[in-house]
């Protein structure tokens, strides 16, 4: 295994120990993107957060972030704001892959899921390559 490749694991690990250790606000929901294709974190990717009005049936903007190094997105939504309802994160894969120097099939990718019990924590990557996407609920 090359150097370069142990320095990225070590800075890795020592990052979420840091964020682990740093008094970041705590977010019930949590993001992790992953560049499949070359195994790296899908670092500095734009990604907003909505929320359905159930009553007019249009996507509320919660909030907008960029994903960091790690390829995580800290403090999404504080405990107070998120409640039972269906949210979207949408994340802006066709201007990541561009800053790569590459194109993609997915100009974006949304992910839509269903908050019933709000009093957990959720945790919901993104796994992608120029040509394919997945996701899954984590904790």
């Amino acid at each position: 295994m090359s150097t370069s490749r142990l320095q990225h694991i070590k800075d890795h690990l020592l990052g979420e120990y840091k964020c682990a250790k740093m008094a970041a606000p705590y977010s019930p929901l949590t993001t992790h993107v992953l560049n499949t294709g070359i195994g790296v974190p899908g670092a500095h990717m734009a990604l907003s957060l909505h929320r359905l009005d159930p009553s007019t049936s249009l996507w509320n903007l919660l909030t907008t972030g960029t994903t960091n190094d790690d390829g995580r997105c800290p403090g999404l939504i504080n405990r107070e704001a998120f409640t039972p309802a269906v949210y979207k994160m949408r994340f802006e894969t066709g201007q990541y892959w561009e800053s790569l120097g590459e194109t993609s099939f997915y100009p974006y990718v949304e992910i839509v899921f269903t908050i019933t019990d709000h009093s957990q924590k959720y945790h919901v990557p993104l796994l992608c390559s120029r040509f394919s996407y997945s996701t899954y609920r984590g904790s």
